[in-house]
């Protein structure tokens, strides 16, 4: 059975100065080679110097060749050294990218035929850095561009577009230490970024192109924080926030690591400020409900439900007590997930920035409560919570009263207690949680045992246990509350009940997750779209009709240092008029943050250019939700919820038509750099091995170069004293570090389709690997034998002739079966995006193709379209050899006929003389005539039969075949 390829009428020729060209030659010039196609006769030569060499060559069509300026380009070609090159990628490269984007292949137009299937798939947003791409970064990429390729050419309407997260700190930063403007260097970024991704060949619909820092753009973010704001969703808060002086901005707590800033090392202090928040919690509920229905990595939903932290229990009251031990007005709210130990409760812990504790603070304390929240100041929340670290507290002076049982119990001052979670406010149960065991041991406070394991006495507990069992000690008569006997459940059930019934509390559930810290006190941000009223302070939204509100020019982006934004020194574009009252007001001098641009960016894409909604509604109702979103993993928490929350917003006031932004998420995995070999040496100066060194303890680092090392067992060894075991560790990128492999080097040694498949084959797609420069000539001598094998031999000089050696014959049974298996592995594979065991199946198909004499050329045009999402750039100028003269990228992509896939093989058994000798491996349906040959081909049988007379031969198809001998007569020649 044949392959059948759909093809295309051909009705143009390709462009000229682009693409090698269908026509004569003098042979004396390029050399010309005739070969048939489905199409006819063609003589066909290619003009290596027609991209970008400023040859002036035409088509015989369009008026011959200009031979004298051939004969001249010819003299200096010979005069130029010889590059020998396992194929001509320098020049099919950009002659094809200068295709595709000269040609618009990639652009998805705004009217589709809508019956078709789509397929929207989408990078996570890269933010364009002044360093450019690294070998890491197109990793995800090279694999999202492989699927866009691969359901173009099934009949998907695909969507693939790139834009930029172009606000934010680290360009602020640049501008700050350099005096230039950041839109300056955005812009110079993203240049550089976009021709590298350019370089790379990725099928990126350049048309749909779109910058957070364009005001067409954050016109549609900033609506969205007004429609935010009319549903009470955005609102202003003084909270304690990570305030970097150095940076002159607020940070979020993963922005801050040991208490420095993660960008500059600057220190980070708490402290209270007023600023605009979402109220993201209100969505909590919802956010973790619709994770089930999503096809993402089960490792980052249950990090999004941990990060909601969904909880059960009971907010309690306490009443403080005043100075005679009566209650007074002020009541502690505190939430616990275990109300059947209340009764163990024998201290409360307010948090060092709750809103009671100046009403609780005694004034003998006064001033060591002050000393403690300072210090509390300079912590992160996380410092503030590790479990490791000591506890620490000061006592308020005050007492409050256990609903429960009716003592007076103290109030402590914990910086272990988040006033940004819960009620910043908890009742300790040493007994029964760690943390509140570790603190009363400290400050001896009474331990009470109410809770007893079923197989120990509490006795028997030298810590806390945090358990469920059988509730003692817990009863009062007085305020009528017994659960003695009760189990831990039991006992839940009935303490909330008995509390609601007594006004002392309330079921409660309870998220971790806190609301959206939405301002930033730096210039290079969304502006604000609301004003204040000078006479009252009034927050009034600015008319939709305003919209954008632009950014003012500022030649100043230094922090004010007193926390005013930069924005505060633009003094006539902060004064302004509320267009309704006409009373004077001034702007909002805080910027969004960099995650509100990059929240709804999928929308945008669907319809980049609509000035006047964010996006059509039957453009978003077709292309939605995204079908496969491809990022890193250190996105999967925050950026993921915060555009599921925004998602969700927008779909209940009828923006969008699906509950969920991303049907499926995939986290590919990190790149780290080539592996460093150190060895160490003592205060000698002699080599030790690792395993001596932290023995030693003072020792030497020193790189060791790779060509100095070999591996011995599980280990690596100096290979001049294999007794000298070394450390071998790859790292993460990183310029400080110094392992940063630029693409931009690799695509000028290999090509950028070497690249792409490299990257593809260094593991599976999800896990991390190593990179390793000398791994990429394998991909590369791949694609060096595949373009020979199709093309044909270089000359002496290292030229290839044009055209292919592909015949027009009729492909044998062994030559289907080796395409087909290939066709369904790589289709398999690229549906799993299992991608490098796609590759292995191209590999082992070129293996098999190499040992065939003649190459069909319906075997051949169906493995270009196989290697096609992989290696475009061959893919393409090979399609074009074979005689088409459009690109390929909307070719039907081929499919595997089950008919070839079945093993038609069967195990034959061979007997000489009715006595078994051996099997052979025959197809069914065998002719008797050539299962004899095999026989006789086969080494362990032959020797029973050279020299032998055959008598006659008993043949029973897919059963047997017996050879029976004549013994009394001998073959001539014979012993």
């Amino acid at each position: 059975m044949k392959v059948h390829l759909q093809t295309h009428v051909q009705t143009q020729a390709l462009p000229l100065r682009s693409h090698a060209f269908l026509f004569s030659t003098p042979a004396k010039s390029f050399g010309s080679r005739k070969f048939t196609t489905k199409k006819g006769t063609f003589c066909l030569r290619q003009c290596n110097k027609s991209y970008g060499y400023g040859s002036s060559i035409k088509s015989s069509v369009t008026g011959g060749i200009n031979e004298v300026q051939e004969e001249e380009d010819e003299k200096k070609e010979k005069r130029q050294p010889v590059v020998k090159r396992a194929y001509p990628f320098h020049v099919i490269e950009p002659k094809w990218q200068h295709y595709w984007e000269k040609n618009q292949t990639f652009r998805t137009p705004d009217e589709i035929d809508t019956s078709k299937p789509k397929f929207y798939v989408l990078d996570m947003f890269p933010y364009p850095s002044g360093a450019g791409l690294h070998v890491g970064h197109p990793l995800g990429y090279t694999a999202t561009d492989i699927l866009a390729r691969f359901k173009r050419m099934q009949g998907y309407n695909v969507l693939h577009p790139m834009g930029w997260d172009a606000f934010g700190l680290p360009a602020e930063q640049y501008a700050i230490e350099t005096g230039t403007h950041p839109k300056i260097t955005t812009l110079r970024n993203i240049n550089r970024f976009r021709s590298q991704l350019k370089s790379l060949g990725f099928s990126y619909d350049w048309d749909r192109e779109i910058a957070t820092t364009e005001p067409e753009y954050y016109k549609w973010t900033q609506w969205i924080f007004l429609q935010l704001l009319k549903r009470g969703l955005a609102y202003q808060a003084e909270v304690p926030v990570n305030w970097c002086p150095a940076l002159g901005t607020v940070l979020a707590n993963e922005e801050v690591i040991d208490g420095v800033s993660e960008r500059g090392g600057h220190p980070v202090i708490r402290k209270p400020m007023r600023q605009w928040m979402l109220k993201i919690t209100a969505y909590a509920e919802r956010l973790l409900e619709d994770l089930d229905d999503l096809d993402w990595p089960d490792s980052v939903k249950e990090m999004q439900r941990n990060w909601i932290g969904r909880s059960e229990g009971a907010e309690m009251e306490f009443f403080v007590l005043d100075n005679d031990g009566r209650e007074s007005d002020i009541k502690i709210t505190v939430f616990t997930t275990r109300p059947d130990t209340i009764f163990g409760a024998t201290y409360l812990v307010v948090a060092p920035e709750h809103f009671l504790l100046s009403s609780l603070v005694s004034t003998a304390q006064q001033k060591y409560v002050e000393q403690y929240k300072d210090l509390a100041t300079r912590k992160s929340d996380l410092e503030r919570t590790e479990l490791q670290k000591e506890k620490t507290g000061v006592f308020s002076g005050c007492y409050a009263r256990n609903p429960a049982n009716g003592e007076a119990i103290p109030i402590w001052v914990a910086d272990y207690v988040l006033g940004s979670y819960g009620t910043g406010a908890i009742m300790a149960v040493p007994a029964h949680d760690t943390r509140d065991h570790e603190f009363a041991l400290k400050y001896d406070i009474p331990i009470r045992w109410v809770v007893s394991p079923d197989d120990k006495s509490p006795n028997d507990y030298g810590n806390a246990f945090p358990g469920q069992g059988t509730i003692i000690n817990s009863s009062n008569s007085t305020l009528g509350l017994d659960i003695n006997g009760l189990w831990s459940k039991e006992a839940t059930a009935k303490v909330i009940e008995w509390a609601e019934k007594t006004g002392n509390g309330k079921k409660k559930v309870n998220y971790k997750l806190r609301d959206w810290l939405f301002a930033r006190q730096r210039y290079w941000g969304e502006p604000i779209p609301v004003i204040f009223l000078d006479d009252s302070g009034e927050t009034i939204p600015l008319l939709e009709k305003e919209l954008p509100l632009t950014l003012p020019e500022l030649e100043d982006f230094t922090p004010t240092g007193t926390g005013e934004p930069p924005l505060a020194k633009a003094a006539s574009w902060i004064k302004t008029t509320d267009p309704s009252s006409g009373k004077p007001a001034r702007r909002e001098t805080n910027t969004m943050p960099q995650w509100a641009g990059s929240c709804w960016y999928y929308l945008r894409f669907m319809d980049p250019k609509n000035s006047k909604e964010l996006v059509d509604k039957e453009k978003e109702r077709y292309w939605s939700p995204v079908d496969v979103y491809v990022g890193g993993a250190e996105h999967a928490v925050l950026h993921l919820l915060y555009s599921r929350f925004w998602h969700k917003v927008l779909y209940d006031i009828g923006v969008v038509s699906t509950k969920e932004p991303f049907q499926c998420v995939i986290n590919q995995g990190i790149i780290l750099g080539e592996v460093q070999y150190m060895a160490f040496r003592n205060s000698d100066g002699n080599f030790i091995s690792a395993e001596y060194a932290d023995m030693l303890g003072e020792s030497i680092q020193e790189k060791i170069p790779e060509e100095k090392v070999v591996k011995s067992g599980d280990s690596f060894v100096l290979k001049d004293n294999p007794k000298i075991r070394l450390v071998a560790r790859a790292h993460k990128m990183s310029k400080s570090r110094g392992n940063v492999v630029n693409p931009d080097d690799v695509v000028s040694e290999y090509g950028a389709d070497s690249l792409r498949l490299y990257e593809m084959f260094m593991g599976p797609f999800r896990d991390s690997k190593t990179w390793n420069t000398s791994g990429i000539e394998g991909v590369h001598r791949f694609l060096g034998r595949s373009w020979r094998l199709i093309v044909g031999l270089p000359s002496p000089n290292g030229t290839f002739m044009d055209g292919t050696v592909a015949s027009d014959e009729e492909p044998t049974l062994e030559q289907l079966r080796s395409l087909h298996k290939c066709i369904s592995k790589v289709t398999e594979e690229i549906e799993g995006t299992r991608f490098n065991t796609g590759i292995s199946a191209m590999m082992e198909f070129i293996n098999a193709a190499y040992k065939w004499d003649k190459q069909p050329r319906l075997i051949i045009e169906a493995f270009v379209l196989l290697l096609s999402p992989y290696a475009p750039h061959m893919a393409e100028e090979l399609w074009f050899r074979l005689g088409h003269s459009r690109s390929l990228a909307y070719e039907p992509f081929p499919k595997a006929n089950p008919v070839y896939l079945k093993n038609s093989t069967i195990v034959l058994p061979v007997q000489i003389n009715g006595k078994t000798r051996g099997t052979i491996q025959v197809e069914e349906g065998c002719k008797e005539e050539d299962a004899f040959n095999l026989a006789a081909e086969d080494e362990k049988i032959s020797r029973y039969l050279v020299g032998k007379a055959i008598k006659k031969r008993i043949y029973v198809p897919g059963k047997i075949l017996n050879v029976i001998l004549d013994r009394e007569n001998i073959k001539v020649g014979a012993r």
